[in-house]
């Protein structure tokens, strides 16, 4: 065999300085013809094509094509490709692949298309002769129990990576498209000049080619061999969704979008890949927290390493690992009408068909693992077209909104817990309607205003009235000014890198505003200095981290040029009833009730409400951080809400002997320090010491925030 190989390379060589257009063809036309030959001399069907002459002769006769194309000049197509077009060889290679006559012919006959498309400088898929025996060899990709995954993965990859130079043969390798009406005969003037059929005048009517899907087609083909157990062919047939999903042609998007169910079938796997998972084995906690899990990371991993120890875990990276593929899909599609159209049906396959039910069941695990998903895959995605569609599932769908948020205030506080979290992750993601769908919309007549604090910008034409909240405050024997000046002390200098809206209005000194929040609880049950914590300084890095970090998600929604609206009032000139929203309704009722929930929970709750007065809107800042404004009859604010609470818990304090011991003990405690925490009271002064915490996050929050000239 090697032999006779040399003596052809010794033959091609000599014939460089003769008529290489006739000895080539000859070549060629002898190669076709000794394979030709066994199949018309051979006695024995079951010999293997790797004991015949066939693989070399194919090689053969891709070596001349290669070289014939090279000695052609641009417009000029060769004699031997000529005759492989006329006479359809590649038809009859497909046959005999398909026959599987010698055995393990079709391996051979995937080698030789795969080579050809790769190594072919000039585009062929266009002529009929190529693409139509192309598509018949697609076909009899993926089928069960194939032993040449690995040549079919590579001729597909061949035939993605030619459609991606030329985008426009897609239309030639889809056989969901009807090609009936090209000319059979094209292809011989077309090899002849190298032309291309050209493409059609106008984009094809999606009313007349609805998206019918064959389960042999290109799309679904390749989606089957991501599922092989090959990490290689797994890898290649990702990579030649990827090259068809980033074509740069709008008509080929609007072909994958409009003509195919390519959209439909990477949602689908999806939504497979995710009522596999087994509800009542997860644990939502490790589900809720499930990293960041790159598609690409399964091929990257030696094979021992690529199953877990638990049936579960890996359902879980399956699934995770595929929706980051289709993250990174429409992330990095350059047409946006096809990340759209994948981020539409993951929202009605997945979303709406699977997760939507599942958050409706009455089976509290359902609920929780459903729940737990979306935040992660809320705090996973990156892609803005699979977020947009994430957030109109949880938030333009009125009815699931309440849902969610009536589960942020459940019976269950494992339900609350996550849906809290489903909440935070929301918060942190850079899409405007989320703000101001939860609670901004809420606030824009700001009627929790009461009327007398119409107009007023400063601190002295207040200076003589007081809420009733504020009139508690003072009068309370635990808060006394002395409180005042200790607070100040313990404030670090605020940065000159801190910036901060304009004040929505200018009821008190920056000073005024903090020590409101760090004077909210009393001197006799503070318990964060008995184990000689931090000062305030670590509170108010963190602050300024929180406030940086909603500063960024903002900084394309013009923020900083909004003022405080006008105030709103009904047509007989009364200010409308204020409803603070669903959402601040639920954070309000369960921060009421801290002193009675579990530890876990509270940190959740307030770190929510931390986060949404972290952010730089001019309402967030007046109605959340402002302990100064006159409330309308019924309205809340979170500052009338945290002193009520601190009213009710100097009254439940007074049973709670030895308190300091208690509240020293607990603070070990929950740091790890100590295991001996008493039982007695214990919710109660969990609730107190995250009270403690939270109006320290406040008053450094508020410190961040507040304009310079107000320090």
């Amino acid at each position: 065999m090697e032999t006779f190989s040399k003596l052809t390379s010794m033959l091609l060589h000599a014939l460089e300085t003769r008529e290489p257009t006739v000895d080539l063809l000859d070549s060629f036309v002898d190669h076709w013809k000794a394979i030709t030959n066994y199949y018309i001399e051979t006695t024995d069907e079951r010999r293997p094509v790797r004991q015949t002459e066939i693989p070399w002769h194919l090689r053969q006769m891709l070596d001349i094509l290669v070289y014939e194309e090279k000695q052609q000049g641009v417009d000029e197509t060769g004699s031997c490709m000529e005759y492989l077009l006329q006479h359809k060889l590649l038809e009859t290679l497909c046959t005999l692949g398909k026959a599987q006559y010698p055995p393990g012919m079709v391996q051979q006959v995937l080698l030789f298309f795969s080579k050809l498309l790769s190594q072919m400088q000039k585009p062929v898929l266009q002529l009929v002769s190529v693409y139509r025996p192309v598509q018949k060899l697609i076909r009899l990709c993926a089928l069960p129990g194939s032993h040449t995954e690995k040549e079919e993965a590579q001729f597909l990859l061949a035939v993605c990576s030619r459609v991606k130079q030329d985008p426009h043969m897609l239309r030639y390798v889809l056989e969901s498209l009807d090609q009936s009406a090209s000319d059979p005969s094209q292809h011989c003037t077309q090899a002849s000049n190298h032309t291309e059929p050209p493409p059609p005048s106008s984009p094809l009517d999606s009313s007349t080619c609805s998206p019918v899907q064959s389960e042999h087609d290109l799309l679904s083909v390749l989606l089957r061999l991501t599922r092989s157990q090959t990490p290689s062919v797994c890898l290649k047939a990702y990579e030649s969704l990827l090259l068809l999903s980033s074509l740069q042609s709008g008509y080929s998007a609007e072909i994958l979008c409009d003509h195919t169910q390519l959209g439909q079938l990477l949602a689908g796997r999806l939504q497979e890949l995710y009522t596999l998972l087994p509800v009542e084995s997860l644990d939502p906690g490790e589900v809720q927290s499930w990293p960041r899990t790159p598609w690409s990371s399964q091929f990257s991993r030696r094979s021992s390493d690529l199953r877990s120890d638990t049936p579960a875990s890996d359902h879980m990276t399956n699934f995770f690992s595929w929706f980051d593929f289709l993250d990174h899909l429409m992330r990095e599609a350059p047409e946006q009408v096809l990340a759209v159209k994948l981020a539409q049906c993951v929202h009605q396959l997945w979303l709406l068909d699977v997760v939507q039910p599942q958050l409706q069941h009455t089976c509290e695990q359902a609920v929780l693992v459903s729940t737990s998903v979306l935040c992660a895959a809320v705090r996973l995605v990156q892609s803005s077209f699979l977020l947009d569609q994430l957030v109109r599932f949880l938030l333009r769908t009125h009815a699931l909104m309440h849902l969610l948020l009536q589960h942020c205030d459940h019976i269950s506080d494992q339900i609350s817990m996550v849906s809290l979290c489903l909440v935070d992750e929301l918060l942190q993601k850079p899409h405007r309607d989320i703000l101001d769908i939860l609670v901004l919309s809420f606030l824009q007549s700001r009627s929790y205003l009461s009327p007398p604090a119409a107009g007023q910008d400063d601190r002295h034409a207040e200076s003589n009235e007081t809420n009733e909240d504020s009139d508690d405050l003072e009068e309370d024997p635990f808060f006394s000014d002395s409180l005042l000046s200790d607070s100040q002390v313990l404030l670090p200098p605020l940065s000159s890198s801190s910036s901060a809206p304009p004040p929505p209005s200018v009821l008190g000194s920056a000073d005024d505003v903090v020590n409101s929040f760090l004077c909210l609880v009393p001197v006799q049950v503070r318990s964060a200095q008995l184990l000689q914590q931090g000062g305030y300084e670590s509170y108010v890095h963190d602050a300024h981290t929180l406030v940086t970090e909603c500063q960024s998600l903002s900084l394309s929604w013009d923020w900083s040029v909004l003022s405080l609206p006008p105030l709103s009032s009904s047509s007989s000139g009364e200010l409308e009833e204020f409803f603070e929203g669903h959402l601040l309704k639920v954070l309000f009722d369960r921060l009421e009730r801290i002193l009675e929930q579990p530890y876990e929970l509270n940190l959740q709750l307030t770190a929510v409400l931390s986060r949404l007065t972290a952010f730089n809107h001019p309402l967030l800042h007046e109605y959340l951080l402002n302990p100064y404004i006159h409330l309308s009859h019924c309205s809340r604010s979170l500052f009338s809400v945290l002193i009520r609470l601190m009213a009710e818990l100097m009254q439940r304090i007074q049973q709670v002997s030895n308190l300091t011991d208690r509240l020293l003990n607990i603070r070990r405690h929950l740091l790890g320090l100590d295991h001996s925490a008493g039982l007695e009271h214990l919710t109660l002064l969990r609730g107190l010491i995250v009270l403690e915490e939270f109006c320290k996050e406040l008053a450094a929050i508020a410190f961040v925030k507040l304009p310079l000239d107000q320090q």
